[in-house]
């Protein structure tokens, strides 16, 4: 799910309770801006480094950038700010040109199996090799986006952002029913709430990646991670696989039970609108991602301060062999080194990874702004949070998922990523069937 808009991942790390005007301010800078963490006066060798403004992530990152230099006098990081799109934009020039800064601030996936195509980006396994210490202070499922072809070409950062299934308490009492535990749950539950006038599901159809977080569990719940991961090697006719067609079918028949809203085809989640069907008790649940939360908490009256929100993950498929505990959305962000660079400044991005990257002092700032970071000893900080029930969520999902799928969109191709989209919006409408759907997606593997 590529970020877009203040409702989704242009926060990146987006404040899971922070106020909205703060986390609003996420997406309002322009770019390129001041440079961030620049450089000590000291002589040696400087490294650069480039990532997205916006607070308060960016003050996260500048802190990092300057807690290194002061540490490391004589091998300086000097950084520059981008917002989102110019960002995007920049980086993919100065790589094509030759001039990437030496850090090189991504997400992972499918743009960064195009950098290694390209032989933009630093392999390093072997120096994660040498210093497991750092690899394992780190979430296990954050490194699957940084990994291509069984090679390490990233170092994970930042913070975790699941899909997490939300459903509003009060909803659930005015049928006398519990949250569903299975898929064959959810099914039984549409009749329920249809007869009490309420929307099993909210959706925000119209902008297409919402209905994309169906099939990435249902692919998972019904089969487990292979199927879509025999996608992203680009392996012929992958979308063809018998539990991809299941898990399209049980998408089309949620749909004709009525399983969301009446027209989400027509809703957009960049106007949050799907967020206050869940909190005005027009829906009983909603599939989205964990940035959501500090949305709900920040416009939804005593909604989330009254503990009217309940919080899970997704639910097993009857019969399915994918691990309850697998989950999926954005397991991190992600730091690589430009092959173009120095050996200089490759030790010196190598030397931030190891003794900079969420030391410490930056895991506790992270959870300040109310988010998750990657690193295991991050749940000794969430206690002390007021949103501790849903960081401790959050982290206890992230940490202990078998498998943390990253999302489609970001995982493929751009060009196949746009076709996806637009199948899956054309599914949702049952406008295709599961094998056109199947068709049309196998004709751009690997594209």
């Amino acid at each position: 799910m590529e970020p877009r808009t203040p409702s989704r991942r242009t926060f990146l790390s987006l404040s899971m309770g922070l106020p909205l005007g703060a986390a609003l301010a996420a997406c309002g800078s322009s770019g390129p801006s001041r440079p961030g963490g620049g450089a000590a006066s000291g002589g040696g060798a400087k490294a650069t480094y480039w990532y997205l403004s916006g607070m308060p992530q960016e003050g996260v990152r500048t802190a990092a950038v300057d807690r290194f230099n002061q540490a490391n006098p004589t091998g300086q990081i000097a950084g520059t700010t981008f917002q989102n799109d110019a960002y995007k934009t920049k980086i993919k020039t100065a790589l094509g040109a030759g001039q990437a800064p030496t850090l090189i601030w991504g997400w992972g996936g499918g743009t960064l199996r195009s950098y290694v195509q390209a032989g933009q980006v630093e392999d390093l396994t072997p120096w994660f090799g040498q210093n497991a210490a750092v690899k394992d202070r780190l979430f296990p499922s954050s490194f699957g986006a940084a990994t291509i072809d069984g090679k390490i070409y990233a170092m994970p950062c930042e913070t975790v952002q699941p899909i997490v299934l939300f459903y509003n308490k009060k909803a659930f009492e005015q049928i006398g029913a519990q949250p569903p535990q299975t898929w064959g749950d959810i099914m039984d539950l549409v009749p329920k709430f249809t007869a009490k006038g309420i929307a099993p599901f909210s959706l925000g159809g119209q902008s297409r990646w919402t209905n994309m977080m169906w099939l990435e569990f249902l692919f998972d719940r019904i089969a487990g991670p292979e199927v879509f991961q025999a996608v992203f090697d680009g392996q012929k006719d992958a979308w063809s696989h018998p539990a991809a067609l299941d898990a399209l079918a049980k998408t089309q028949e949620l749909i004709k039970a009525g399983g969301f809203i009446k027209g989400f085809s027509s809703i957009t989640a960049d106007s949050n609108a799907d967020q206050a069907l869940l909190y005005t008790g027009k829906a009983a649940m909603m599939l989205h991602g964990s940035w959501t939360y500090g949305m709900m908490s920040a416009d939804g009256g005593d909604f989330v301060p009254g503990g009217s929100l309940g919080f899970m993950n997704f639910p097993p498929v009857d019969g399915g062999k994918g691990d309850p505990s697998n989950t999926v959305g954005n397991p991190g962000q992600y730091l690589s080194i430009s092959a173009k660079a120095s050996p200089e400044q490759k030790e010196i991005a190598k030397r931030f990874f190891a003794t900079g990257v969420l030391a410490d002092a930056e895991a506790k700032q992270w959870v300040d702004t109310g988010a998750v970071p990657i690193v295991k000893s991050a749940e000794g900080l969430l206690a002390a949070s007021k949103d501790a029930a849903w960081l401790q969520f959050v982290y206890g999902v992230a940490s202990n998922a078998k498998s943390f799928a990253q999302s489609w969109d970001q995982a493929l191709s751009p060009t196949a990523a746009e076709v996806l989209l637009d199948n899956i919006a054309k599914l949702f409408q049952l406008s295709i069937s599961p094998q056109q759907f199947a068709t049309n997606m196998n004709a751009v593997i690997g594209k």
